[in-house]
């Protein structure tokens, strides 16, 4: 059966609000929480970013039953990899082993601030590739000293550990992040319904593997007002992965998505009151083969009526799928 996560988006909510969602999400009934890692946000109109990692250890907290995982973290600049293992073991030590790291090779929009520039994307693979063979040697407990391409890491243990480490979800987009990560990563992440990604990745992959998805959707009890703030908060969405990993500043998202119009943002979120319709707007993730998919409800105006009223009898909806 497929389980359904609820996703705290660090763009669009301050830290103590992400955490009272979160509490909520659990007691509505989602299987996991995905936590966004921006030091961005996508438009301006979202309005915030806080440090994720000292958000996802408030959630371990404040909650008991609910997964938690990142959706996704770039492990290669902003963070050194090294720094991310000691982060994600924390996290699952605090969480009592519901966490699981989710990594992706980044976008330019959080991974630019920090003055490195912003590689090409094959290097960005590379150097993902490494970051996840660090990680996982970490992981390990033992004092670890690596000399790669891009990371280098001298005398470093994670010292408080896990028992078996942390599970790690990789963003994947095609044949080629797949014939790379398949045989690193636990599980799959991916934010399109492609059957054919699915049937790749468990080709390539050897083990039990979740495949987990992301979907947006903009829940209001009218219509009009949730078009409206999908457009305002989520146009930059229909960009695709080529453009949004390499637009580096809201303006520039801005700027890209000016043509975007409402109807558009209309024809591929699904807006408004009708639950069996944003239900359905999920159905393509089933089909596809997903294990996990986790909705994200857009902007903060109606989050907490979401989760507290709303989110139970669409988690029945979408069970009932």
């Amino acid at each position: 059966m497929t389980r359904f996560g609820y996703t705290i988006m660090g763009e669009q909510s301050g830290p103590r609000d992400l955490v009272r969602y979160a509490q909520a999400a659990e007691d509505a009934g989602f299987d996991f929480i995905a936590a966004s890692d921006h030091y961005t946000p996508w438009l301006m109109s979202q309005g915030h970013a806080p440090y994720t990692w000292s958000v996802l250890g408030a959630v371990a907290q404040a909650t008991d039953r609910v997964e938690l995982m990142t959706y996704v973290t770039c492990p290669t600049m902003r963070y050194h990899p090294a720094v991310v293992a000691q982060q994600a073991a924390t996290v699952q030590l605090l969480s009592e082993g519901r966490f699981t790291l989710g990594l992706g090779s980044g976008e330019n929009l959080n991974e630019h601030v920090v003055g490195r520039g912003w590689p090409a994307v094959g290097v960005r693979q590379e150097m993902l590739v490494e970051a996840i063979e660090l990680i996982r040697e970490l992981h390990t407990g033992e004092l670890t000293t690596y000399e790669g391409r891009h990371f280098r890491v001298d005398s470093a243990r994670i010292w408080d550990l896990p028992e078996g480490g942390v599970p790690i979800g990789v963003a994947v987009s095609g044949e080629a992040s797949i014939a790379q990560f398949a045989p690193l990563a636990d599980h799959l992440i991916a934010v399109q319904p492609d059957a054919d990604l699915v049937r790749d990745w468990q080709a390539a992959h050897t083990g039990d593997s979740r495949r987990i998805g992301q979907i947006p959707i903009s829940w209001d009890p009218d219509e009009e007002t949730a078009v409206a703030r999908a457009h305002d908060q989520f146009r930059w969405f229909g960009g695709g992965w080529p453009v949004n990993a390499d637009l580096p500043t809201p303006a520039g998202f801005e700027a890209a998505s000016r043509f975007v119009r409402p109807e558009d943002v209309a024809g591929s979120i699904a807006c408004g009151p009708d639950l069996d319709a944003i239900a359905e707007s999920v159905r393509p993730y089933i089909d596809a083969g997903f294990t996990d998919v986790a909705v994200i409800q857009i902007g903060d105006e109606q989050q907490e009526r979401f989760v507290t009223e709303v989110a139970e009898p669409l988690l029945e909806r979408l069970r009932a799928l």
